[in-house]
């Protein structure tokens, strides 16, 4: 009788775990239902009754898509933007942003996590101090470096500052210490180089925290929006966050074409979770085992 009414209580207790998170899900999704729903309405109608998750059939279409990629209006006009422009400049940026923080971020890791060296742990502790210092304070003494280095109006002022980024740098540090100092010592041994240990040796062993890190550094990259907005002058180089954020003017408020293209540039994100969820909680896991 007792098992019984343990393995109920369980049952139970699972169940009801299981309509907390159905019910956390649907609220989470929620405002992404309302925002692809309001891409397909008219900018009347957004002004009048704001987002809702209501389906008006008869007023909804795919005009505003259609001008995103075409510029093409709704009544015929031929109004070009340079949309596809942002969109591709945003991509450029964010695949070199994660790619060159994840290499010069993991050499910074493996260098606090497998080496002994004068300084060690106050450098460290310095770049702990630096997750503690919001970027509005760093972000005048930066931009300041940066017009000294002529890095302003290039795609380069906005990657430099952030290629050893603190948070990326303590995640892999966390992770690397968790592996055997045995591997690095067997293959000093069989005779390979620091640098044929490091990519043929740890690299391998680091694809759950890449892959983990590339999610958290390419989702921060694609959002960024203040850093690229002081760097950038050229409309040219805009990336998709300022080139949205300039269909709001004083002269008009497209908000149709604006949650329209928000709504389409969650897809690269979307497809970058889907392909990484599962070396992203493995890596995130692994990543808390030691301290």
């Amino acid at each position: 009788m007792g098992k019984s009414q343990g393995k109920n209580q369980r049952t139970a207790a699972r169940t009801a775990l299981l309509v907390f998170f159905i019910l956390l899900g649907i609220v989470v999704l929620l405002p992404f239902v309302a925002i692809l729903i309001a891409s397909f309405k008219p900018a009347d109608q957004l002004i009048r009754f704001g987002m809702n998750l209501r389906l008006d059939w008869d007023i909804m279409s795919f005009a505003n898509y259609r001008y995103l990629f075409t510029g093409i209006t709704p009544d015929g006009r031929h109004l070009p933007h340079d949309y596809l422009l942002w969109f591709r400049n945003s991509v450029m940026i964010t695949v070199l942003q994660t790619v060159l923080t994840l290499f010069v971020s993991a050499w910074v890791a493996y260098g606090f996590a497998m080496y002994r060296f004068k300084g060690r742990s106050f450098i460290f502790s310095c770049v702990l101090v630096i997750l503690m210092i919001p970027f509005e304070i760093l972000m005048l003494p930066m931009y300041q470096q940066s017009s000294a280095m002529r890095l302003l109006d290039s795609v380069w002022g906005i990657l430099l500052p952030f290629l050893a980024h603190a948070s990326t740098i303590f995640f892999f540090r966390q992770f690397l210490v968790s592996i055997p100092k045995d591997i690095v010592d067997a293959g000093r041994v069989d005779g390979a180089s620091e640098y044929g240990i490091f990519f043929r040796l740890i690299v391998p062993i680091m694809k759950p925290a890449f892959s983990a890190m590339a999610i958290l550094v390419g989702m921060n990259s694609w959002n960024n929006f203040l850093w690229p907005l002081l760097v950038l002058r050229s409309g040219k180089k805009y990336t998709l966050a300022i080139g949205l954020n300039t269909l709001l003017t004083p002269y008009g408020n497209n908000y149709d074409i604006l949650i329209a293209g928000a709504c389409f540039s969650i897809i690269p994100l979307f497809l970058l979770f889907l392909f990484a969820q599962k070396y992203f909680i493995e890596g995130m896991t692994m990543g808390s085992v030691k301290g």
